[in-house]
C-alpha cells in the first residue's frame, strides 16, 4: 500500500507549480517557505547524472568544503600516532587514538560523524570495514580522509566538508545547509556543489551529463532547479 503523506506535506506540495523548473534563488526561497519540520531541517540537492556506474571511471566520489558550512556540529575521530596524533589534537579532533580507538569501535562505539586515518594506520583500521563501511564512515583517500595531512583533514571536516558519491543509478545527493540559513548562504553552498559536479564530468560521458536537479528539505517536497542558474 502506498504511503499516505500528511496534511502539512499536501499543503506544501500545492505551492510547487507542476512541471516547472525553477531558477536557483526562487527554488531556495520556495523550499524555505514550504518547510514544516519542528526542527532545523537539512536542505539537500539531488543530481540525476547520465553516467554508467558499472564503469569505474564513471563512479564519482569525493569531498568538498561548503563556503558557508553545513550548520552541523561534526564529531571527528582520527586514527594516528606520534606527531600526527598531536597535530590532529591541535586541529580540534574530538578523539585521537591507535589500537585503543580501533578496539573502542569494535566494542560498539560509533558516536562520530567523520573518521580520518594516516596511511600507516589503515592496516588496523581495515579491520573495521564491516562496521564503518555500511555507515559511510570508512576512511578513504578519495574523500581526503586517508592522509598524512591530518591537520587539514580535521579542519575541513569541522568547517563544512561534505562528501558525494554516485549510487548505482547515477544519482548524487548532497546536503548543503539548514533551512534556517539565509538564502544567499544556501545559494553559495549550492553553487559550489553544482560547479564541482559539472567539473568532474567523466570524459566518456556522451550527451546530456546532468539530466535533472532538485532540492528539498528533510520532510518537504522537492523542487526542480535549472542547472544553468547554479553555475
Amino acid at each position: 500500500m502506498a504511503h499516505k503523506r500528511g496534511k502539512k506535506y499536501q499543503d506544501a506540495v500545492k505551492m510547487v507549480e507542476a512541471d516547472k523548473v525553477y531558477n536557483m534563488s526562487d527554488a531556495i526561497d520556495l523550499v524555505k517557505k514550504m518547510d514544516f519540520a519542528k526542527f532545523d531541517a537539512t536542505v539537500e540537492v539531488a543530481f540525476k547524472l547520465n553516467v554508467d556506474t558499472k564503469q569505474a571511471d564513471q563512479q564519482l566520489r569525493g569531498a568538498l568544503v561548503l563556503p558557508n558550512g553545513t550548520g552541523k556540529d561534526t564529531t571527528v575521530v582520527v586514527f594516528a600516532k606520534g606527531d600526527q596524533a598531536k597535530a590532529a589534537e591541535a586541529a580540534g579532533a574530538d578523539v585521537v587514538g591507535e589500537q585503543d580507538l580501533v578496539e573502542r569501535i569494535q566494542d560498539g562505539w560509533l558516536d562520530f560523524d567523520v573518521a580520518i586515518a594516516t596511511p600507516d594506520m589503515m592496516a588496523q583500521v581495515g579491520r573495521l570495514g564491516r562496521v564503518l563501511g555500511p555507515k559511510g564512515l570508512m576512511p578513504n583517500p578519495k574523500t581526503g580522509t586517508v592522509t598524512m595531512n591530518v591537520e587539514k583533514a580535521v579542519s575541513d571536516a569541522k568547517n563544512g566538508q561534505v562528501t558525494y558519491r554516485t549510487d548505482r543509478d547515477g544519482n548524487v545527493a548532497v546536503p548543503f545547509g539548514k533551512v534556517s540559513f539565509d538564502a544567499d548562504k544556501l545559494a553559495g553552498n549550492l553553487k559550489t556543489i553544482a560547479e564541482t559536479i559539472v567539473r568532474i564530468r567523466p570524459a566518456a560521458v556522451r550527451g546530456t551529463y546532468v539530466q535533472h536537479v532538485s532540492i528539498a528539505s528533510t520532510f518537504g517536497p522537492s523542487v526542480d532547479v535549472d542547472l544553468s542558474t547554479m553555475i
